[in-house]
């Protein structure tokens, strides 16, 4: 019987531990974590590392993962991916494929006296592509609650690369029976679904904790969509990929769930917590925040109407009340129900 393929996973959170739970399935599963006390817990599975399959292998060394490995599963926040790809770069060869899962924005290029403008912004494929040799890149996006994955429920994602062997090596090793992995060939569509979908499961988050109910949240998921699309379409990408489980189905499952830290960001905030605490007590990072200012800033640029965006922005970055947010949001006057096709 053949040799297991190695494959790895660079990231230690939840998502990545969630993704190499599902890969150690089918192939061997080597987990690359920054920290040294990680790497330890993680080889004791101690804790939150119990359930852990004892195959799977950790390591803090960037060389050796890179050395082992030719297919690498990338989960790290969007704040801190340039940095990780520029310091695996000397490591990484054109031979390996990188599939990453960080639904969020780069715009470390920007400037302090430049305004956020398209040419300033990046997906995580581009920085991959920015920063190393690599150029067999891909995207995993889809509905993956990692608490889901973790307790064994169906689930399905979406693999997207310009590049068929890209496609083909993720779907080997992660489909399962629980597990199903589409492929497609729109890498700036998922990405920038993926992306999009958390800036409105902030605002489902609000609702939750106003306790509105599904009228009004499926009012939110719908107008949200919208603006998701019109932003999708200003930045070069095509509507399919935000009607497709990338888009409206991540969106739906985000904005959805209590376990989603996004909503959970949302939820907080409409409760009464300050945004600055909501974040320091989180032990990981909700991408829909960064990922706001950001993307609100760029459609004044691009001049995209994003009267939800607009409003939440104000409301996380500008201390608007909530329930006033609300109100304008309701009062707006939306002309067009479907405009985007």
């Amino acid at each position: 019987m053949a040799a297991k393929e190695l494959v790895g996973v660079v990231g230690s959170g939840s998502f990545g531990l969630a993704i190499a739970d599902l890969l150690s399935e089918n192939v061997k599963v080597l987990v690359y974590a920054r920290r040294s006390e990680v790497v330890d817990a993680i080889r004791r599975r101690e804790g939150e590392y119990a359930h852990l399959s004892p195959d799977l292998e950790v390591c803090n060394d960037a060389g050796e993962i890179c050395q082992r490995c030719t297919l690498l599963f990338v989960m790290i926040p969007s704040q801190g991916f340039r940095a990780v790809m520029k310091s695996f770069a000397p490591h990484l060869r054109p031979s390996h494929l990188l599939i990453h899962g960080t639904k969020g924005l780069d715009w470390s290029l920007l400037t302090a006296d430049k305004p956020i403008e398209l040419q300033y912004i990046r997906t995580m494929s581009q920085v991959i592509e920015e920063e190393t040799v690599v150029c067999r890149v891909g995207c995993l996006s889809g509905p993956n609650l990692s608490s889901e994955i973790r307790e064994g429920q169906p689930a399905a994602t979406l693999i997207s690369s310009h590049y068929n062997e890209v496609i083909k090596a993720g779907q080997n090793a992660l489909r399962s029976s629980r597990f199903l992995v589409y492929g497609n060939y729109d890498v700036l569509g998922a990405e920038l679904a993926g992306a999009l979908k958390n800036i409105i499961a902030l605002a489902a988050g609000i609702l939750g904790g106003r306790d509105f109910g599904k009228n009004l949240w499926a009012l939110l998921i719908t107008r949200g969509l919208s603006e998701m699309i019109h932003m999708g379409k200003a930045m070069g990408a095509d509507v399919k990929a935000f009607l497709g489980i990338a888009g409206i189905g991540d969106l739906v499952a985000t904005a959805a769930s209590t376990n989603s830290r996004n909503y959970q960001v949302g939820y907080r905030l409409a409760k009464g917590e300050t945004i600055k605490d909501i974040l320091a007590s989180m032990t990981e990072v909700a991408e829909g925040v960064r990922t706001l200012e950001i993307v609100k800033k760029l459609s004044n640029s691009l001049k995209v109407s994003t009267p939800i965006i607009e409003i939440l922005y104000r409301v996380f970055y500008r201390e608007m009340d909530v329930d006033r947010a609300i109100r304008f949001l309701m009062e707006y006057d939306y002309s067009v129900d479907v405009d985007y096709l």
